[in-house]
């Protein structure tokens, strides 16, 4: 395996488009490449997420995508680590470790405080991979608004 992971620039939206549809239907979403794509041609166009790919000899293979938040408390940046996905056949080949690692080198980079990221109590797989990776998991009660 030749893994390189980089961040998308508008040239690689072509590439990672399909990804980001599939990872989308994980979730239950029916397919759309073109609202996948859209989607992240204004983020990466407005500057409002950092994405981060996995390629391996040239093939788009999983992406991490990285939004900005901000503590006042802190007087410092957090990213929201929102989506990670690895096409199911490069599963368990350190794709996503990789990533993390990746999303990791970059906020450290940015001088931001830290990285969160959720999933649910019954992703035993991902819960795994993250507290392997040095994440810790946290008891905080968090609340939400539902707007639709």
């Amino acid at each position: 395996m030749s893994l390189r992971i980089k961040r998308v620039s508008t040239q690689d939206i072509d590439a990672i488009a399909p990804l980001f549809d599939a990872y989308r239907g994980f979730y239950g979403q029916p397919s759309d490449p073109a609202r996948a794509r859209e989607w992240l041609q204004a983020r990466i166009d407005a500057g409002e997420s950092v994405v981060l790919l996995a390629e391996d000899g040239g093939r788009a293979v999983g992406f991490t995508q990285l939004y900005p938040m901000f503590s006042s408390v802190h007087t410092a940046r957090t990213w929201i680590l929102n989506d990670l996905y690895v096409d199911a056949a490069a599963r368990r080949g350190g794709v996503a470790r990789a990533l993390l690692d990746a999303a990791a080198d970059f906020a450290r980079a940015d001088g931001a405080r830290g990285i969160v990221l959720e999933t649910t109590r019954d992703n035993d797989a991902a819960r795994a991979l993250y507290r392997n990776a040095g994440w810790h998991e946290d008891e905080t009660q968090w609340y939400s608004l539902r707007l639709e």
